[in-house]
């Protein structure tokens, strides 16, 4: 048996107190697997042949957290474990839950039924590894591979085939030939899985160390192509874009990631936005992703508009495109004027899109952004309403009108001008302006 180690004050008492009392408890699954690579262990999960009114029976303090799957919450002061009752589980429903489980007293019966052989060890108070399929060895040769039949692991799970492509991102392993081709031939069960948890799985692949590789085995697997809800989204554009791929690690957070991700598949912000929300992103961060987007449409449009000749010009004329960066970042806002340029700053080579004036934004104006964005938000004497010297009530009040959409506007172009350096941001200036805009 190899020795590896948790050290975890809390979870050491709860396998003491079960031993104590006379039952079997280990640490299973991840925090097993993370210990045997030597990685941070995030969360501790205990299972035992304690049955759940016997682990409540042994604590203060428990909560009745799962019972319908043998679980109970351990409440101590170092913090909360969960401790299973070993279990089989019999025929799935919905290719996600079992229908029913059977507790029993087998360790090895009860790590049987999970998903990946790297995740069904287990670890006993003495730190020693249990390890009846082979996990170690497996993530000594880097393969990631089912416990058992995989096409059973994939038809009892749907789930377990995006978390295969995450665990094999994430570790930098090679999916094992008979479970890749189970999870190719089980790919349409994936249309029974909630989106709620396809993106949550597919969250935690861009946010994780390899997003890059995560999407190349999402894009092998087409497993896009069998979500519940279809996406409107050219997934397969991700290869004529492989190049940029690998600059998504460089990004540190995941809103940035996922923009940089949609930037390259050409899409408008507002398709990308409507696919967004039928994943279930948040509205913080659907606005926050969509709203890069948006702002680089909003650029290349300004850049191409009618008032200007030529666009490639307007778009490499630094006076002018400076004038057009600062008015996006007060419209639609500096968080996402600087993950856009987040996202350029990330691309190894300029990227070339089809679109018209994506393109020549692209090809013209995105060097510059890329030397001079930054400096130019940081000129910007004020950037938000909230930094205007003057409220929408005090303008009502100078003007003697009553306040409606007209204040909304107005102050809008307070705000443009004042960023712009056009006009002071001092309270006497702003009234004097608005009154000579309503004249």
């Amino acid at each position: 048996m190899t020795h590896m180690q948790i050290a975890d004050a809390g979870a050491a008492y709860v396998l003491a107190t079960l031993t104590a009392g006379g039952y079997e408890a280990y640490y299973v699954g991840g925090c097993v697997r993370d210990a045997v690579l030597a990685r941070p262990i995030k969360d501790i999960d205990i299972a035992t042949s304690a049955l759940p009114d016997q682990v409540m029976a042994c604590f203060k303090r428990t909560a009745p957290t799962g019972l319908a799957h043998g679980t109970v919450t351990v409440i101590l002061e170092q913090g909360t474990y969960e401790v299973t009752t070993f279990r089989k589980e019999a025929q799935y429903e919905g290719f996600r839950r079992p229908a029913s489980v059977e507790y029993i007293s087998d360790l090895t019966e009860d790590l049987r039924r999970r998903d990946f052989t790297m995740n069904a060890m287990a670890m006993n108070m003495a730190h020693e590894v249990l390890d009846p399929f082979d996990g170690q060895q497996d993530l000594a040769n880097g393969v990631l591979r089912c416990v058992g039949a995989a096409e059973e692991r994939f038809g009892e799970d749907a789930l377990r085939m995006l978390r295969c492509i995450r665990f094999a991102s994430t570790y930098g392993l090679e999916v094992e030939a008979q479970t890749w081709q189970a999870l190719l031939e089980q790919a349409p069960l994936l249309r029974h899985i909630a989106m709620e948890r396809v993106r949550s799985e597919l969250a935690r692949m861009v946010e994780g160390p390899a997003p890059g590789r995560a999407v190349r085995l999402l894009l092998a697997s087409r497993l896009t192509a069998h979500l519940k809800k279809q996406l409107p989204l050219p997934f397969e554009l991700w290869l004529a874009h492989d190049h940029a791929l690998d600059a998504v690690s460089a990004l540190t957070e995941q809103q940035t990631r996922w923009a940089l991700l949609l930037m390259l598949l050409e899409t408008p912000a507002e398709t990308v936005r409507l696919a967004l929300q039928e994943l279930t992103f948040s509205r913080a961060d659907t606005e926050r992703i969509a709203g890069v987007l948006a702002l680089r449409e909003w650029l290349a449009a300004q850049l191409d508009g009618g008032e200007h000749a030529h666009a490639a010009a307007a778009a490499s004329d630094p006076a002018l495109l400076a004038r057009v960066w600062k008015i996006g970042a007060v419209r639609r806002g500096m968080a996402a004027a600087h993950a856009l340029l987040d996202v350029l700053q990330a691309l190894p080579q300029p990227l070339e899109v089809a679109r018209g004036e994506l393109a020549r934004f692209q090809r013209y104006a995105v060097p510059l952004l890329v030397r001079h964005g930054r400096d130019w938000l940081a000129e910007m004497p004020c950037a938000s309403l909230k930094e205007l010297d003057v409220t929408g009530n005090e303008v009502a009040e100078a003007l003697g009108r009553k306040p409606g959409p007209w204040m909304g506007e107005l102050l809008q172009q307070l705000l443009e001008r004042a960023a712009l350096g056009e006009l002071v941001n001092r309270r006497d200036d702003l009234l004097q302006a608005a009154r000579d805009a309503l004249m």
